[in-house]
């Protein structure tokens, strides 16, 4: 048996004219959250930053801080990234397809989630804190994920709760890594550090960020849904 603790967070995930959604997380064994976040402060440390690193912060005077930790990311064995994308979000917010905006929630956090979590092992799964229901929909989430993982003991799920991702510096690596994603499966293109990046994290992955990877790919793994009007992929 394994503790693992898993770090997601969400991009786009709210109403705003465009058609992508991307949820993620990132995850490692339980015993190696303290050295790990100690290394990504370290880095941060030598590049004069203390402060939270988020996609939307990357500019041109902080471009190499940004690939010292996604170069991090891909060279620590312990630490594992998965992201499901929704390509058609506009279809699935409108309460005529027969779900909330709630609903959709659960349901593509499972999706997202269901490849990492693995019976016999024991998962803490912490999300960003987003606004002031987060605490009751995380306590929804728990039941879904424990009923539909048959987790009814709670052991395999043993904590989900929000966070604040400054404060814990592997939330930061899902923001830069799933803000990567949605900024380039969106077809954004105009600010030269953000391409950079993501030309980086194409060329560690050797994966094309706009495409699912390999099912079984424990790296770095990304699915891309298409739902149709029932809210199923």
């Amino acid at each position: 048996m394994i503790e693992y603790n898993v770090y997601c967070d969400e991009s786009c995930h709210l109403p705003d004219g465009n058609d992508i959604m991307v949820l993620g997380g990132v995850w490692c064994p339980k015993s190696k959250t303290r050295e790990i976040n100690d290394r990504i402060r370290e880095i941060k440390a030598r590049h004069g930053i203390s402060c939270e690193v988020k996609w939307t912060k990357l500019s041109n005077a902080k471009k190499e801080l940004f690939r010292d930790i996604i170069d991090y990311f891909f060279d620590d064995d312990d630490l594992h990234f998965r992201a499901l994308v929704v390509d058609n979000k506009n279809e699935i917010l409108h309460t005529e397809y027969g779900s909330t905006p709630d609903d959709m929630y659960y349901y593509l956090y499972f999706d997202m989630l269901k490849n990492i979590i693995a019976p016999g092992n024991r998962y803490h799964i912490y999300l960003d804190i987003k606004d002031t229901r987060s605490k009751s929909k995380v306590k929804r989430l728990k039941d879904v994920l424990n009923n539909t993982t048959y987790d009814f003991s709670q052991k395999t799920i043993e904590t989900l709760q929000v966070v604040r991702s400054h404060e814990i510096e592997m939330m930061q690596i899902t923001d830069i890594l799933i803000g990567a994603i949605a900024y380039t499966c969106r077809g954004l293109a105009h600010t030269d550090a953000k391409n950079e990046l993501i030309n980086v994290i194409k060329r560690r992955s050797s994966y094309e960020l706009t495409h699912s990877t390999l099912p079984l790919e424990t790296k770095f793994n990304i699915y891309h849904c298409w739902l149709n009007k029932r809210g199923e992929g």
